[in-house]
């Protein structure tokens, strides 16, 4: 590696922005560009974007960042890319031009097809093969949607006409010039057509679901060369080496590399992964059995729990009853109360999440009295996120059959030290907040870097990984339980 190719490129695509993160061999950002995104609500219960946009943000994000960081293009050994998961894009094969908009992770319109694949008793199978559950959250149901919306349009897919891919095959496809069209197992695992113990596309399933095997992205390790960047749109041919889901860049980002380590991303919602190494661990508490990522030895493997509503619950205290003027103000009126004075905040705006999978339960705030003050539900909706969080994890313990003894943290809501002191005292072990925090686009550079030889292995990614602060539980385990049975009482009264 010449020593001036000393940088990675990291697109990180996300649901509402784009993003461009340069970082250095320290595994340091040196350079971040940010550029949001039309969403579009065609009917109650669809989400879709435009995936010009889509492509046009990506692509300004990473110019405008090659420019503030003052470099050469040339000085960039590779690009890692890690994207919104289980998106579904469909495009013409010849042009790259896609057929209509892609359909969002969040979209449920397909909620009838899956509800009757589960009258026809396929769930079992699909969660066998798959380790997933029937969900529109999926790319299968949207993808056949797409297909059978317009009989032209599953006649040119049959005839090999047309590409599908998630975000990242069609990035991938674009900055080729169309040259490749492929996929890693991090995110095929999303889709409801991956085998997990076979490592491929599952013929059953594909059947199954109608979809031609012809139209799906080829399958490459997530640390691999998969093609080189066009010279005339970043100024330089640069390869990409590395591709993630972006919960499976989180955990790789923050350095998840042996089984029973646990990180959680806190965001609009909160998104757990335990490493569970070469091992398949199917639950039977709710959570999702997944890839982790390929290094090119072998799959490694996930159990994941997510959950709904964190920092939205935030947002809706900001916009809706308008007790907080911004999100950051949070943490100062939730610490000017010693407790929440018996108020209990369940957010259930849409439904719970694991372990409870219960779509028809919704928010309540329980518990109030003529002594509750807007500072007594803030820190409700800070407690909240720490519960749901820890029945998440005390899940994750129940499949493994393993105890977690630190939880690595990342995304916005980390900033909140309070947030992470009450999560270290409601959990009982430390939670660790990394120097860096941009932990999904970290992850992909470290998947980059380690392909094209600017890390010469996972200790060295270990090396780049760096603890900021550790947050030790201060509470009695007396108190802990007893805090988590009212929470678990308010929850039952919701559903």
């Amino acid at each position: 590696m010449p020593s001036e190719k000393r940088f990675i490129l990291a697109l990180d695509q996300g649901t509402t922005s784009s993003r461009a993160i340069l970082f250095n061999s320290a595994g340091e950002p040196v350079a971040v560009e940010k550029q949001e995104y039309t969403q579009h609500y065609p009917e109650p219960g669809r989400v879709e974007h435009d995936p010009e946009d889509i492509w046009f943000t990506q692509i300004s994000a990473a110019r405008r960042v090659v420019r503030t960081a003052g470099i050469s293009p040339d000085c960039i050994a590779a690009i890692g890319i890690t994207n919104q998961r289980e998106t579904t894009v469909l495009w013409d094969r010849a042009t790259g031009v896609p057929v209509g908009r892609a359909i969002v992770w969040q979209d449920r319109r397909t909620a009838p097809q899956c509800e009757a694949l589960r009258q026809k008793g396929h769930a079992d199978a699909i969660r066998t093969v798959t380790g997933l559950p029937i969900d529109p959250y999926f790319s299968a149901t949207k993808l056949a949607w797409m297909l059978d919306q317009d009989t032209e349009l599953r006649e040119r897919a049959e005839r090999g006409e047309l590409a599908f891919g998630t975000v990242d095959s069609f990035l991938l496809y674009r900055l080729t010039g169309g040259k490749v069209h492929a996929t890693d197992p991090s995110n095929a695992s999303r889709t409801l057509l991956y085998s997990l113990a076979a490592g491929a596309w599952d013929a059953d399933m594909l059947a199954l679901f109608g979809i031609p095997r012809n139209i799906l992205p080829a399958l490459q390790p997530s640390s691999s060369l998969f093609g080189t960047v066009t010279a005339d749109l970043l100024g330089a041919e640069i390869p990409i080496a590395g591709i993630a889901g972006d919960q499976q860049a989180a955990a790789f980002g923050q350095a998840l590399l042996k089984p029973g380590m646990v990180k959680c991303t806190f965001g609009t919602g909160s998104f757990l992964l335990l490493n569970t190494g070469t091992e398949i661990r199917a639950s039977s508490h709710g959570l999702l059995s997944t890839v982790g990522w390929d290094l090119g030895r072998g799959l490694s493997y996930a159990l994941e729990g997510s959950v709904f509503v964190s920092g939205a619950a935030v947002q809706w205290l900001r916009d809706e009853l308008q007790i907080i003027r911004s999100s950051d103000e949070i943490e100062a009126l939730a610490a000017s109360v010693p407790d929440s004075a018996g108020v209990t905040f369940v957010p259930a705006f849409a439904g719970l999440g694991a372990p409870y999978w219960d779509p028809d339960a919704r928010g309540a705030i329980l518990g109030l009295t003529r002594g509750s003050g807007r500072a007594h539900i803030a820190r409700a909706a800070l407690e909240a996120v720490c519960f749901q969080t820890r029945e998440v994890l005390d899940a994750m313990e129940a499949d493994s059959g393993e105890k977690i003894t630190e939880l690595r943290v990342d995304g916005g809501m980390t900033v909140n030290a309070l947030l992470m002191q009450m999560q270290a005292d409601i959990l009982g072990v430390p939670v660790v907040r990394p120097k860096c925090i941009e932990t999904t686009a970290l992850g992909a550079a470290f998947l980059a870097g380690l392909c094209c030889g600017l890390w010469a292995s996972t200790d060295d990614v270990e090396a780049a990984w760096q603890e900021d602060v550790r947050f030790l539980p201060q509470t009695t385990a007396a108190d802990r339980e007893a805090r988590l049975n009212a929470w678990k009482r308010a929850v039952r009264r919701v559903m």
